[in-house]
């Protein structure tokens, strides 16, 4: 499979909503929470790209752009934005919508680094 069919297949979407237990006094998701889910979703679409261990090194940027309130659905997408000899850059995007009515935006946006380790947590080529 070329590189390009393995990036698009690696891409993740997992929905989630947000209930009162995830947020913070203002109703809206606790930032960690956010960023919680962001590195999960990074992890998978990383490991779906390389089915090799990965770990998150960083994460580069995180921007905080709406609130998310409590009782709305969420959609994290993870996407590959690069890929190095034993490391790769997924960014990731928290899409907000309400729960009736079509109004949706792009909430948080952030990029994490992983890299690729051997059962010695040694770094390993990315095939």
């Amino acid at each position: 499979m070329h590189t390009e069919d393995r990036i698009a297949a690696a891409a993740t979407r997992i929905y989630k909503a947000v209930f009162p237990n995830t947020t913070n006094h203002y109703d809206t998701l606790f930032g960690g929470m956010a960023m919680q889910l962001m590195d999960e979703v990074a992890f998978i679409t990383a490991t779906r790209y390389s089915r090799l261990r990965m770990v998150t090194v960083s994460s580069d940027r995180i921007d905080f752009k709406h609130p998310i309130p409590s009782g709305t659905i969420i959609e994290l997408t993870g996407s590959i934005i690069h890929i190095g000899n034993t490391s790769m850059k997924v960014q990731v995007d928290i899409y907000v919508e309400q729960m009736y009515s079509t109004h949706r935006e792009k909430a948080v946006s952030g990029v994490f680094s992983f890299v690729a380790v051997d059962e010695n947590k040694k770094p390993v080529v990315i095939t």
